[in-house]
């Protein structure tokens, strides 16, 4: 069998793809801005905020938790979410290591 597309690149390439990817909806935009916001919730929290329906809601925390960029701890009946603070540094390391590499290559811009 031959190798698949992602066997081109490194393991963080395709971590973060995967990280990015999960992030490429506004709904899980919105959800990731909400919890930030309130530190932790419980799922009918984010329904009332989003305003989608409880279904989707699910679906769009099970990506975002699929990837490690939210965790969650049930409580009696509800899920409790919160934003994973060791994943999401990871996310913004990689855009500050992208910015300083862009900064020391601006001089010689087109």
């Amino acid at each position: 069998m031959g190798a698949t597309k992602t066997d081109n690149y490194t393991d963080e390439q395709n971590k973060i793809a995967l990280l990015l990817k999960a992030l490429g909806h506004p709904a899980r935009i919105a959800i990731i801005e909400y919890l930030i916001k309130v530190n932790s919730c419980i799922c009918g929290d984010i329904v009332n905020e989003i305003k989608l329906a409880q279904p989707t809601i699910s679906q769009h925390l099970k990506e975002l938790k699929n990837v490690g960029i939210i965790k969650g701890s049930i409580e009696g009946t509800a899920i409790c979410y919160c934003i994973d603070e060791t994943v999401w540094n990871q996310i913004q390391a990689y855009f500050e290591n992208i910015n300083l590499k862009l900064i020391e290559k601006s001089t010689n811009c087109c």
